[in-house]
């Protein structure tokens, strides 16, 4: 069982002087740390080093036309071109759009048709409600309407490969819950999907005991998953990757208030079934993660240091983590995140290194995602950027060494 501090990303007392550690743990070059280190100093706490820092990042784009490593044909490709997805999240106000009011593509299989055209294979649904006036009607949350989008996903070249929809909240799992969730196994099989989860974290805290319970649920879930021949997921936001309280003295109401410095979905990972849960990493939430969460607590009073390397733990429980979200985001000292989203291959985020170091290229499915694609003022900005997000996707390629 994997231990809960990896040896290979050790926490660091401040009290020592933290950065030549800090900067072998990282595998980083002395030139390199020094110029990511100029721009924590500029405000960027915890610099990201998913695959490489801002600075970084920026240093690569100047030798090779792009922050993301983009090479225009040359090298191996880093996603095939079967695996170049999107969530339908991203183009959520197309679907919902009216196709009486719009000539722009409006509903699911109008979308599907235009993802396909920009060159997508894969989609990952975030529900299955559409404009009522869509072919279909507003709802094809049932066997009959996921028939109807398996058509029309077969007719455009696309594959479904997940769902952002029902987790039970009742635990244990009432009648109406469980019936529930294996009608959504259902329509995932319809669908011809491999995998089906959630948009949400396990659990919102930071408590051991709390982790526990939800991994007790979690593997109930992934059973009955498995049973269906489905991988169940859950998705992260950036307090997953947070600090786990586990430890130290008690609280008023007897919870821990330190911290042995795993991380939450670290600890999930570890006390979950492998067979029968799985994650899809959201790689700007795992940036915001590093960002905010870079020192704890420990039991004894201390305050380390432990920067989040999302690259190494993805390497570390290998195919545990078969889908990403392929967010990007531009640096901000000023809103509390440390990233801005932006369309994918638009930022500083270098998806080149990232792709490079978890491998597997024929297993992970990356999932392109924008939260604020979506335009009130330019009806057809998501669709256009998820062809700018798919251009770039498709660009990347392995840096020669």
């Amino acid at each position: 069982m994997t231990p809960y501090n990896d040896p290979s990303t050790p926490a660091v007392p401040l009290t020592d002087t933290p950065d030549e550690a800090l900067r072998r743990s990282l595998g980083v070059g002395r030139r390199r740390f020094l110029s990511t280190c100029t721009a924590v100093a500029a405000g960027a706490v915890a610099a990201p080093v998913l695959g490489a820092a801002p600075a970084l990042a920026q240093d690569r784009g100047r030798d090779h036309g792009h922050g993301h490593g983009h090479d225009h044909g040359r090298g191996k490709v880093l996603v095939p071109p079967h695996k170049r997805g999107i969530i339908l999240y991203t183009v959520r106000d197309a679907t919902a759009r009216d196709p009486l009011a719009s000539d722009l593509p409006s509903g699911f299989r109008e979308v599907f048709k235009q993802l396909a055209r920009h060159g997508y294979r894969q989609v990952e649904f975030a529900g299955y409600n559409q404009h009522a006036n869509a072919p279909g009607g507003a709802s094809l949350e049932s066997v009959e309407g996921a028939r109807l989008l398996r058509r029309w996903l077969d007719e455009y070249g696309l594959r479904a490969q997940g769902n952002h929809g029902f987790i039970p909240s009742s635990w244990p799992l009432t009648t109406a819950d469980k019936d529930t969730f294996k009608k959504h196994l259902e329509i995932a099989n319809i669908l011809g999907m491999d995998h089906m989860g959630t948009g949400g974290d396990p659990t919102g805290s930071s408590y051991r005991a709390d982790w526990d319970v939800a991994a007790d649920k979690w593997n109930a879930l992934g059973e009955i998953a498995h049973r269906a021949g489905i991988k169940l997921y859950t998705h992260n936001h950036d307090s997953a990757y947070g600090f786990l309280l586990d430890g130290g003295p008690l609280d008023d109401q007897g919870r821990p208030t330190r911290s042995s410095g795993i991380r939450k979905l670290e600890y999930f990972l570890k006390i979950t079934d492998p067979k029968v849960v799985w994650l899809e990493m959201d790689i700007f939430w795992a940036h915001v993660a590093q960002y905010k969460f870079h020192t704890y607590t420990a039991h004894d009073g201390s305050t380390r240091e432990n920067v989040f390397d999302p690259a190494a733990l993805v390497t570390r429980y290998n195919k545990r983590y078969p889908l990403f979200h392929a967010k990007d985001g531009v640096v901000s000292t000023t809103n509390g995140m440390g990233w801005d989203m932006v369309p994918f291959g638009t930022g500083d985020i270098d998806y080149t290194t990232f792709f490079s170091r978890v491998g597997l290229s024929n297993y992970r499915n990356p999932m392109v995602e924008d939260d604020n694609s979506p335009s009130a003022t330019d009806p057809a900005q998501s669709l256009r950027e998820a062809k700018i997000s798919y251009d770039n996707m498709a660009a990347l390629r392995k840096r020669h060494r």
